[in-house]
């Protein structure tokens, strides 16, 4: 596969279709999650997948990871929960013929490629903030060693949006490394009628490979070589600046509502991820409905809102659609 953008843009729109008809063997709806899910791994992003329990975002992550033919793994995030559960230990060895003890480093569960962080909100900050070097940097340093993870890694993470004893809430320097956090809503009626048909029977339906590690890793080559237009560049500053309650900011509700908006990571990340679904969607460039597309799942766990905005009950969509809306 050339990364050229004779090729590059409609292979990879043949790949996603491929994708999505795969991965509807086994997960039914959610089409508009796959896609943002496929956009953040094109982005080298992290996504946080929020929603209430029974909604099969293991079995999600879990057929993701098949059709991308990518290894996975898996970790229960709990109260008890230390970061070398995470990262590794070293465990002390003996050498039964020469009696010798060495160190030696056991990795831990984090070295995969496609990592489910289940429940990531049960967990102290202490532990939580073991991800974060990974994320950010794909390398864990542990012991005085410094190990790269395979590439293309991702996180994706789940927690409850129910309020819960034994939570703790992500700390805003984790939550901003999280490229997209995603809302998994109720399915239709339809589709739970279909759920319930297809997950209630034996079923013999296997999800085959659709794109390989060195697939994907070309694709997120022709992410970054993909040339973006100057108007979108100015409309992705001219959103992520409007999130902030700064002087220069003619929107009266930002100011009354927003304790502190978006900061350059987001505009970065809101013009990566235009880019991978405009590739996605096989052209060759981003247009406005790329950026209006993913910047309420871009913005709104980055955007801290003040009491104001509790006391009245204000959603953070509806703020975002209005700086869409004056912008």
């Amino acid at each position: 596969m050339s990364t050229s953008p004779s090729t590059t843009h409609p292979q990879a729109a043949e790949s996603f279709q491929a994708l999505r008809q795969e991965l509807a063997k086994v997960i039914i709806g959610q089409e508009e999650i796959i896609e943002k899910i496929l956009i953040a791994l094109l982005c080298r992003g992290h996504v946080l997948l929020v929603g209430p329990p029974g909604m099969a975002k293991t079995l999600l992550v879990q057929t993701f990871a098949s059709a991308l033919h990518l290894p996975y793994g898996r970790i229960q995030f709990t109260p008890d929960l230390m970061p070398s559960d995470i990262l590794g230990s070293e465990i002390l060895q003996e050498d039964r013929a020469t009696g010798q003890k060495t160190w030696n480093f056991v990795k831990g569960p984090i070295f995969t490629q496609i990592l489910l962080a289940d429940e990531i909100n049960r967990t102290p900050p202490k532990t939580q903030a073991a991800l974060l070097q990974a994320m950010q940097e794909k390398t864990v340093t542990l012991f005085g060693r410094t190990e790269t993870l395979a590439q293309p890694f991702m996180v994706l993470a789940t927690q409850n949006p129910i309020e819960q004893e034994g939570t703790y809430p992500l700390p805003e320097a984790q939550l901003d490394r999280f490229l997209f956090s995603l809302y998994l809503d109720y399915p239709s009626r339809e589709q739970e009628l279909a759920i319930a048909r297809l997950h209630t029977r034996r079923s013999d339906a296997q999800v085959k490979p659709v794109l390989g590690p060195e697939d994907i890793l070309r694709l997120q080559e022709g992410v970054l070589s993909m040339t973006l237009p100057e108007h979108i560049f100015a409309l992705a500053v001219n959103w992520i600046r409007a999130t902030r309650p700064t002087p220069d900011n003619p929107i009266e509700e930002v100011h009354r509502y927003v304790r502190w908006g978006a900061g350059p990571r987001a505009l970065q990340y809101l013009l990566l991820a235009a880019k991978a679904r405009a590739l996605l969607h096989g052209r060759p460039m981003p247009i406005e409905e790329d950026l209006k597309s993913l910047f309420l799942a871009a913005m709104g766990h980055r955007i801290h809102l003040n009491f104001h905005a509790e006391a009245e009950n204000v959603k953070m969509n509806d703020l975002l659609a209005l700086i869409l809306k004056r912008n």
